[in-house]
């Protein structure tokens, strides 16, 4: 009884505390002190071939994480450029001592993963099992097989992700910035074409994994549960037999910055938003004095949803979902960039936004330097949870030429960083007045207003060749909604046949991350529409309208739609032409390329439709919906019972291209029934 009583009258004397003390629930809780940092050093040995093995020894987990990286310059690949990516999908094709399956089967047996890359391995598996996952991650770097026919197979894959980028402007943005930056024919600005792809042959794979794949600067780094004096024996049998290939080292083409920042813009004619990049290069390394002020400045301008990037273009303009900047020390390049995708319609005043930020980064508050401080302290300390982060530590250290104390001072160092020490770091990293200011969207839309910020503006294509800004084309006076919705109306079959068409019921396949999904799509007169997306037999999603009333169906719930979403569906006509005529809200507002057709552009209240200037068939459409504007582009129109219809339809979802392929079409087949 007299501990009860103990217990009870600690329990109101702490309550009593706590209530006495006036507390600020919004106030944001003061950091502690700075933790000291224990990292575990690795245990380094090298084999006679030059394979640097470092060691880690952490037993907390039963679990071993293993990582093979090789500190090379970046190599130019000239004409078969890719052929580097088309060699690492060749390790995971079995071995010359295991087929494909078996050592798969292995790999899965053994419950570990295991993945290569044009620069090294990655494996992680129990440590019970590390002994036999080193041997298979050895095989299969030592002895790949490489065939002809896995190496077409890489390249049919290479080739169907250059076609699925074509038309999104966040990969032509990566891909033409990065060539303008370093230069196309460098070997940190070159990229992938179907020209390289087709060129690979079974001997240029072979020779790039003999020339750059080797132990020469090869490091193996192992974290886990294991024991220093046991790993020399198994990773000396494991990999004594690869041979140095002896490779000198390429002097990297030199790069240098603008002498005056310039906008650069890829034409992009589908796009509904633009990518926009402010970019430059510096020379900023790991063991640099300013290296912790330069991050700092990097993660208060861009690093995170608190940063001014963020604050400014999302939550005070509402330009875009998302602005980020990022600050690389990398031994062979250095880059600062700023980036986010935003609309069409405010390209020139983002950019304007973004120069602001860079130009005010230099300056800093006290409470944006403590806040900077501590998420990054804090960040650094939970990446120490993780084993990849120790093998990580352990390779800069090695590569990158650290001092042996950059870790374990990691956090002193943060600390030590003043409002001073940033601005001297933002001077050498953050240069707002040699920087590429690189867009890729909709020129016709974005020019003119960028054209009036001050900066010089160029154009390229995106092969990142230079061009000619394209003239606007006039459009003819006779030109009118009606006409062109005549010649489309003529071009698919005639007023008659069109007008008979009283429903049109599609079947199409497409491929979602290699996937293969089947949609059932049924449009009807009055605004009817079931569409049924599925997978493996499965319904994905379901949207049914009978004109008035419908729902989605999805997971097994049935959500009813809204009066908005009632409202965007209903129009009375399957073909939207056939109501140009009577409308004054279509307008015809020039040529455009879409598609890669000259088009004409008819813009309506929420969506805006493209006409071959040629043939009269439709090209694409943009229709603006709650997640933003959706761009889809229509081919090889087909003759149906008397009507020409589209057999290929590309709708890009989220800067992701889906391309459907109409197996069939059923003209005038619905029933009320299916809108039920």
């Amino acid at each position: 009884m007299k501990k009860q009583l103990t217990y009870i009258a600690a329990a109101f004397f702490f309550a009593g505390t706590i209530s006495a003390q006036k507390i600020d629930l919004n106030a944001m809780p003061k950091p502690g002190p700075t933790p000291a940092i224990n990292i575990a050093k690795p245990k380094t040995f090298q084999l006679s071939n030059g394979l640097t093995v470092m060691v880690v020894e952490n037993n907390k987990l039963p679990r071993v994480n293993t990582t093979l990286s090789m500190d090379r310059p970046p190599f130019n690949e000239g004409g078969v450029t890719g052929v580097s990516s088309v060699m690492a999908e060749q390790f995971e094709n079995g071995t010359t001592n295991l087929s494909k399956d078996d050592f798969n089967k292995k790999v899965d047996y053994l419950g570990a993963n295991l993945s290569f890359s044009s620069n090294g391995a990655f494996a992680n598996s129990l440590s019970k099992y590390f002994p036999e996952v080193l041997g298979l991650m050895a095989d299969a770097i030592i002895n790949p097989k490489f065939s002809a026919e896995e190496i077409q197979n890489s390249k049919e894959r290479a080739l169907e992700g250059l076609k699925s980028g074509e038309k999104n402007a966040s990969a032509i943005a990566s891909k033409v910035s990065n060539a303008l930056m370093y230069g196309k024919n460098t070997a940190r600005g070159e990229f992938e074409t179907e020209e390289s792809i087709n060129k690979i042959q079974l001997a240029d794979v072979q020779n790039i994994y003999k020339k750059y794949y080797a132990p020469d600067n090869a490091y193996l780094v192992i974290v886990g549960d294991v024991k220093f004096d046991q790993i020399k024996p198994l990773v000396e049998k494991a990999f004594s037999g690869w041979k140095k290939a002896n490779t000198p080292a390429t002097a990297l083409e030199p790069a240098s910055n603008v002498a005056k920042t310039e906008i650069n813009v890829v034409d992009v004619p589908s796009a509904v938003q633009s990518v926009v990049s402010v970019s430059n290069l510096n020379n900023l390394k790991m063991k640099d004095p300013n290296y912790f002020a330069a991050t700092m400045a990097n993660y208060i301008l861009g690093g995170g949803g608190e940063a001014r990037l963020f604050m400014n273009l999302r939550e005070k303009n509402g330009f875009t979902y998302g602005a980020y900047s990022s600050m690389s020390a990398d031994k062979y390049s250095s880059e600062f960039s700023a980036d986010a995708s935003v609309r069409n319609e405010v390209t020139d005043k983002a950019v304007k936004e973004f120069m602001n930020e860079l130009n005010a980064i230099s300056s800093v508050k006290p409470e944006e330097l403590e806040n900077a401080k501590a998420k990054l302290k804090g960040s650094f300390i939970m990446s120490l949870e993780k084993p990849e982060t120790i093998a990580k530590f352990a390779l800069n250290q090695k590569v990158q030429d650290l001092p042996s104390d950059f870790y374990t001072n990691y956090l002193k160092s943060i600390d030590k960083v003043t409002a001073a020490d940033i601005s001297n770091a933002v001077k050498a990293t953050i240069l707002p007045n040699q920087s590429r200011i690189f867009i890729a969207g909709k020129a016709s839309d974005i020019s003119e207003g960028l054209e009036k910020l001050g900066y010089p503006v160029k154009y390229f294509d995106k092969e990142a060749n230079p061009v000619v800004k394209a003239a606007a084309q006039k459009v003819d006076a006779a030109v009118t909604t009606a006409s062109v919705a005549d010649k489309y109306i003529n071009a698919i079959g005639g007023l008659a046949a069109v007008q008979k068409v009283t429903s049109v019921s599609m079947d199409a396949t497409t491929k979602v991350q290699g996937m293969e999904m089947n949609m059932k799509l049924v449009q009807a007169k009055g605004g009817k529409m079931l569409m049924d997306m599925k997978m493996m037999g499965n319904t994905l999603q379901k949207i049914v309208f009978d004109g008035k009333d419908g729902r989605v169906e999805a997971q097994g719930q049935k959500i009813p739609l809204t009066d908005k979403q009632k409202a965007d569906m209903v129009n009375p006509e399957i073909f939207p032409e056939l109501t140009f005529a009577k409308s004054t809200e279509y307008k015809v507002t020039g040529i455009e390329k879409y598609n890669n057709e000259d088009s004409y552009v008819v813009k309506g209240p929420k969506e805006t439709y493209y006409y071959s200037v040629k043939t009269g068939l439709k090209t694409g459409e943009t229709k603006s919906g709650e997640g933003g504007s959706i761009p889809t582009s229509f081919a090889d129109y087909k003759d149906v019972s008397g009507v020409k219809l589209p057999f290929t339809i590309i709708q890009n979802m989220g800067g992701m291209d889906i391309n459907l392929t109409v197996q069939s079409y059923q003209l005038n087949q619905a029933k009320d029934s299916d809108f039920k």
